[in-house]
């Protein structure tokens, strides 16, 4: 896998995906600065939060092949702008986080508001139950794979 970006809310659930991907116990961790944890960089919330850091993630994304904007379903703020994934040079995914502890109408207004932000493939996972990561992580893998290369 090439390096995925992932952006978004203090939370949301960012580093907690990140851990279910590699397989570590599920622990809360403030991230306080960018990690590049194996073929994943770790944004802090606030790169997302506050728009002046918004360079520090343009800059970030010039080593991702991929950006995963995550949008916590039980978050109801409008985390990221219209056309939000316009500030960068490669494809933008969306996650709908924490789908385990949300209703119907949460998931809809955060389907809804990745879709302001200019995304269009959304996957709604819950990374603590685990449900949806494995499609999630199979479409990441493919996603960032060398170009020619199998994903496995």
């Amino acid at each position: 896998m090439r390096k995925a970006m992932f952006v978004g809310a203090i939370g949301c659930g960012k580093t907690t995906l990140i851990q279910r991907l590699h397989h570590e116990p599920i622990s809360y961790d403030k991230t306080q600065a960018v990690e590049f944890r194996g073929e994943i960089i770790d944004t802090p919330g606030e790169f997302v939060e506050h728009r002046y850091l918004y360079p520090s993630l343009m800059t970030m994304a010039t080593g991702a092949k991929l950006i995963v904007a995550i949008q916590s379903a039980i978050d109801q703020r409008a985390v990221f702008p219209p056309a939000f994934t316009t500030m960068f040079p490669v494809q933008t995914i969306g996650i709908i986080s924490k789908i385990d502890e949300a209703n119907a109408d949460q998931i809809a207004y955060a389907q809804a508001q990745l879709n302001t932000a200019g995304i269009a493939q959304i996957y709604q996972l819950s990374a603590v139950t685990g449900a949806g990561v494995a499609d999630f992580e199979q479409e990441l893998n493919k996603l960032t794979a060398p170009v020619g290369a199998q994903p496995g």
